[in-house]
């Protein structure tokens, strides 16, 4: 249950980077901007907090052994992911990005054989309403929006909703525990600098210096989303580790992030309710991260349920 609290904890940081990254757009930001900033503004709060904690020369040591396999999952987990993601939110309101990011929900269950687990089908199977919702949501927006930016607002999303569960997967797998919640965090983060260093250099060439307050704007995505949420996160993963189930559990609770992405526009961008259908399609979603989440509950109850009798057996 702590882990799912974390997530529903997450889910409400995560919500700054869809609501703060469109109103970046409107204001004119560039998304390269949006991306970068908020990593490179992540570095010096996580490297305070760890080496505070005294584990910075142990995470260092750990990146120097396999200095590759750091950098190239890191630019999966955080470049690809939070680039796409940024990309994104020029064509198409916050809460319609964060409810098709719902995708990584089944996106999660998905990727488990790759970690030599089976997949959850049952869980999976409670994805479907998920889907149905992202799909409402879209086909409510397809009456306004052009086919190109259709296409271009999900399937950047859906690359995200890939790379996000894929890069952190594979670095507890990689790190297997020897590293806690922040150096793990800090880690990718370090290790991903090249990605938005080359990233920043292309925006220099191409749109120019960002605003000051794009900056700020980007500043507050990475203490909310990129250290809070994401420090939130992780630890709820933790959690799970090794349990299939309710690590996809966890991952269901970031469909809270769509609540919390319309409830913050409204406020903070005055933006209107979304459309009856898209707010059905919302319902969907939220009904489906709640039953995807009970489902896997109660698969690893009766899971515990049979290991005690076996027990007991021998």
């Amino acid at each position: 249950m702590r882990a799912i609290v974390l997530g529903i904890f997450a889910s409400f940081f995560f919500a700054f980077t869809f609501v703060l990254n469109r109103a970046m757009d409107l204001g004119g930001g560039s998304w390269i901007w949006s991306s970068s900033l908020r990593y490179l503004f992540m570095v010096p709060f996580l490297l305070a907090i760890v080496a505070y904690r005294g584990n910075l020369v142990p995470l260092l040591h750990e990146m120097r052994a396999r200095p590759w396999t750091w950098i190239g999952w890191s630019t999966v987990g955080f470049g690809l992911f939070y680039s796409s993601l940024s990309f994104a939110a020029a064509y198409g309101p916050g809460w319609l990005i964060a409810g098709t990011w719902q995708i990584t929900i089944i996106a999660g269950s998905l990727l488990v054989p790759f970690f030599g687990q089976k997949i959850p089908y049952k869980g999976l199977s409670m994805s479907l309403l998920i889907l149905a919702g992202v799909a409402i949501m879209q086909l409510q927006q397809a009456e306004v929006l052009t086919v190109r930016e259709l296409l271009l607002g999900i399937g950047p999303v859906v690359v995200a909703a890939f790379a996000y569960p894929l890069g952190n997967r594979q670095m507890m797998a990689v790190t297997q525990g020897r590293m806690d919640v922040y150096q793990r965090v800090l880690g990718m983060t370090l290790a991903s600098l090249p990605f938005w260093l080359l990233l920043s250099v292309y925006g220099l060439a191409t749109v120019g210096m960002p605003s000051g307050n794009q900056a700020l704007q980007a500043l507050v995505v990475a203490i909310t989303s990129g250290l809070v949420a994401t420090v939130l996160f992780f630890s709820a993963t933790d959690l799970t580790k090794g349990n299939a189930s309710q690590l996809a559990a966890v991952e269901a609770t970031q469909a809270g992030a769509v609540v919390f992405t319309v409830l913050l526009e409204m406020l903070l961008l005055s933006a209107p309710l979304p459309a009856l259908w898209s707010s059905l399609g919302m319902l969907l979603v939220i009904v489906g991260m709640i039953l995807h989440s009970y489902v896997s509950h109660a698969g690893n109850r009766d899971a515990q349920r049979k290991a005690g009798e076996h027990s007991v057996a021998l």
